[in-house]
């Protein structure tokens, strides 16, 4: 799914609407929850749904039971640190990224997002800057890399060490 837009994209045209959230979808994966509340993937899906309809506390309510029920989730995890970002609740963002870090320390998207967060919900650009590098490092040529590399761009444009990057980066989940 694409990222939603970073709240620094609105002032750039006119007010969006968010995706419609997907209904036959949901109401055949809450069937599947219903038959089998154990299911994790029903739970990270539901969430998924949300996400990307852009309804985060919604997108919350599933990651948490996805996550509850399959701990070792690293990217149920990043989604449920990204839908507490955009609620607002940034420092719950980090805390959740770093348990998707003690999965997989090297989970090149949750150390995209820690980048973002750190960077726009902290403005900590020097943890925003190691984060990104590390993604840059461990998986160089890949859709997270990129953004990365637009961000450490976009930071040593900010100090006047460099050209700025084509677009600002925002937090990827669903």
């Amino acid at each position: 799914a694409a990222a939603p837009a970073t709240p620094g994209d609105a002032a750039a045209g006119a007010p969006r609407q968010p995706p419609a959230l997907d209904e036959g979808k949901v109401q055949s994966l809450l069937t599947i929850v219903k038959s089998d509340p154990k299911n994790a993937g029903a739970h990270v899906q539901l969430g998924n749904a949300y996400f990307d309809a852009e309804r985060y506390p919604d997108a919350i309510k599933w990651y948490e039971q996805a996550v509850k029920l399959d701990p070792q989730n690293a990217d149920a995890s990043t989604d449920l640190g990204v839908s507490y970002y955009y609620s607002g609740r940034t420092d719950d963002a980090l805390k959740q990224f770093e348990n998707s870090l003690k999965i997989n320390p090297k989970h090149a998207k949750t150390l995209f997002n820690k980048g973002i967060v750190l960077a726009f919900g902290k403005r900590d650009l020097q943890g925003a800057t190691a984060a990104w590098q590390q993604v840059v490092q461990l998986a160089p040529g890949t859709p997270e890399a990129q953004a990365a590399q637009q961000g450490l761009q976009g930071i040593a444009a900010a100090q006047g060490r460099g050209p700025a990057p084509a677009a600002t980066p925002g937090p990827s989940g669903g």
